[in-house]
Parts: C-alpha cells; structure tokens; sequence
C-alpha cells in the first residue's frame, strides 16, 4: 500500500467515544499536501492510528446537510 501524508487542519468536534477510547471525530484534513476536506471518521487516541472513513467537498457536504434536513 502507497504511503500517504494526511494533516488535521481544524478539529471541529467529536461525534462519539468507544468503550476502548477511539473517537468518531469530524475534522477538516490536509490529504498528501491537497485542499482541505471535511472528514468523519475514527480516531485513536493520539491520532496515530485512524479507521476508515469519509471526506467531502464543501459542496458535498452541503448536500448532505440539505438530505438530513429534509427528513
């Protein structure tokens, strides 16, 4: 597997906490030197290790709020 450089740029909150201490976190990140995205995903607790996970646009995002708002 190809090596990737990510950087958390703006923690924007934590969404949940697991028993073993890993947090769902939402966060806008740096991928390999790219534009920041908003990302959800699983964290542990030093950020050394992350689970999989999801990134959006801005764009994407928005859509999404607009989804959740409808129901």
């Amino acid at each position: 597997m190809a090596d990737f450089k990510y950087e958390i740029t703006e923690h924007i909150g934590t969404l949940s906490e697991s028993p073993k201490g890993w947090t769902k976190e939402l966060n806008r990140i740096s991928w390999n030197g790219g534009a920041p995205k908003l990302d959800i995903r699983d964290w542990a607790s030093e950020h050394e290790k992350m689970g999989k996970g999801v990134t959006l646009t801005d764009d994407e995002a928005k859509k999404l709020v607009e989804l959740l708002s409808d129901n």
